[in-house]
């Protein structure tokens, strides 16, 4: 998306962009409290995860509620890419601090982190607050730093899995604007919603067309191309069957669930990225009733 010229200061009050902050942690929480969600964790189970719960991401959520807020107004200022990264590293070790060293957030720090900053720069340059809006911010302010910046933790296995397998990652899909999300995630997310007028039901439907499309570096660290393919595999029948739009298309989706939980498969980037269109979504609606 081309944003013209391109001022590095927006004129937005910081007050204006504390709800854009508050509606990033509303967005972790709708994703958080989905169920049925292959291989995640809910409020029914712990799906393929031995080490946290719903317990567990709550106290992640509380610990970054100041976080999202925080990156929202320094995108409204026209913050540099090292700024919102320090900004994301304090808000990383709280989030360990108050998990026990359980990493459940790490991935929404960077990318819901960066689309809230965009966000907030967005406010005060009176642009819509769209999902391509957001993501030609990134790209254009910090897409760039992005790439030059070498990766935070290059032993992770989100890195060994993309260097193993030569896939995109996080870094790769920010900076170039967040394609998945413009062209996959909202655009399901928008029409199932439009037509079923059902967040529950839009959300599911969303979270099966990423898990189909997406090359997940959680899926490949846990089971290699094998289990991403048995993943997308899933996520295509439940689609190709009809989706939510079943008349039961809870028991297609639940019984998917069990099958990855059964091989301890997890899409945590289609997680990610279904908590990202949730908060693009609820901006977009936000604004319209404005």
């Amino acid at each position: 998306m081309k944003l013209g010229v391109v001022s590095h200061r927006s004129t937005a009050p910081v007050w204006e962009t504390i709800p854009i902050g508050r509606a990033a942690i509303r967005a972790l929480y709708a994703e958080l409290a989905l169920h049925p969600k292959p291989g995640l964790v809910s409020p029914l189970d712990s799906g393929s995860h031995d080490d946290m719960d719903m317990t567990t991401f709550m106290r992640s959520l509380f610990a970054l509620r100041g976080y999202y807020r925080d990156i929202a107004a320094a995108g409204a200022r026209g913050a540099d890419f090292a700024t919102l990264q320090a900004l994301g590293i304090a808000a990383e070790q709280r989030m360990l601090a108050a998990t026990g060293g359980v990493n459940t957030h790490r991935g929404a720090v960077f990318g819901l982190g960066l689309l809230t900053a965009a966000a907030g720069w967005l406010r005060g340059t009176g642009k819509p607050l769209c999902g391509q809006a957001l993501g030609g911010v990134v790209a254009t302010l910090w897409g760039g730093d992005i790439l030059a910046e070498s990766p935070r933790a290059p032993d992770s296995n989100g890195a060994h899995a993309i260097r193993r397998y030569g896939v995109r990652g996080a870094r790769q899909e920010a900076a170039e604007g967040f394609p998945t999300l413009v062209k996959v995630a909202l655009p399901t997310l928008v029409r199932t919603f439009d037509i079923l007028g059902c967040e529950e039901r839009a959300m599911v439907q969303t979270l099966f067309a990423l898990m189909a499309t997406l090359d997940d570096t959680n899926l490949l660290h846990r089971g290699g191309p094998e289990g991403l393919d048995f993943a997308q595999t899933e996520a295509r029948r439940f689609l190709d069957r009809g989706g939510v739009f079943r008349s039961d298309w809870r028991t297609g989706a639940v019984a998917a669930h069990h099958a990855c939980v059964a091989r301890r498969l997890s899409p945590g980037g289609s997680a990610d990225m279904l908590a990202a269109a949730w908060f693009v979504h609820s901006l977009r609606h936000r604004s319209e009733r404005s």
